[in-house]
């Protein structure tokens, strides 16, 4: 089988379908809302905190089995049923009108794996085993999630907003590349990984100003 292909969608204002409403469900729909999908769950039962989401009009919640009208318009469907025949029915019809196609319980009947993911921020970094082992792929999100701790989203607030400044106002652009590999710099980098934030941001601050190293 060929290697695959990672992508980060951009899935804001898109109509994404989860088929199914137990608890791996609710994960998935979260997930989903986070990135900005419109999104639609279509499942004669749901869980307490979907069904807080459609009361909430967060969500357009369908109560009862799938159909494929249930596809129209949409973007990316997610198959999280536990019933066998029905993931099989959402991964045809589907594939068969060209989306993007994740069931749970069994990927490949899709044309898309979903990664373990560390989120901190803008930093996203996904793990994936191709479906082979995704007890690994737990394994070690659990690692890097210790690895790089909430402090990583507070340096990359600041240097995004830094970076734009430097983009927009320096404009030697052997400074300009001077200023934004300090940015990164090994001794600014071990720091954050120690989680001495303050230092972090004081060197990164110098460093703008054209006072740091």
């Amino acid at each position: 089988m060929p290697g695959r292909y990672p992508i980060s969608l951009d899935l804001s204002q898109k109509i994404c379908l989860v088929v199914g409403g137990g608890p791996v469900a609710e994960r998935k729909v979260k997930s989903l809302l986070e990135c900005g999908a419109l999104v639609r769950v279509v499942s004669p039962e749901i869980t307490p905190g979907l069904e807080n989401l459609a009361d909430e009009g967060r969500i357009d919640c369908r109560r009862r089995q799938f159909r494929p009208p249930d596809l129209e318009g949409v973007f990316l469907v997610i198959g999280s049923t536990n019933q066998e025949t029905v993931n099989r029915q959402v991964a045809e019809e589907g594939v068969a009108r060209n989306l993007l196609v994740n069931i749970v319980d069994d990927p490949r009947k899709g044309n898309f794996f979903v990664p373990s993911i560390v989120k901190r921020g803008s930093l996203t970094i996904a793990v994936s085993t191709d479906g082979k082992s995704p007890m690994l792929a737990r394994k070690i999100r659990e690692e890097l999630e210790v690895i790089y701790g909430p402090q990583y989203q507070e340096y990359l607030d600041l240097v995004g907003k830094l970076r734009e400044d430097v983009i927009r106002n320096v404009q030697d652009p052997e400074k300009k590349r001077e200023i934004l590999e300090s940015f990164a710099a090994d001794g600014v980098l071990g720091l954050l990984k120690e989680g001495r934030i303050g230092e972090v941001k004081e060197m990164l601050l110098n460093a703008y100003c054209g006072c740091g190293p």
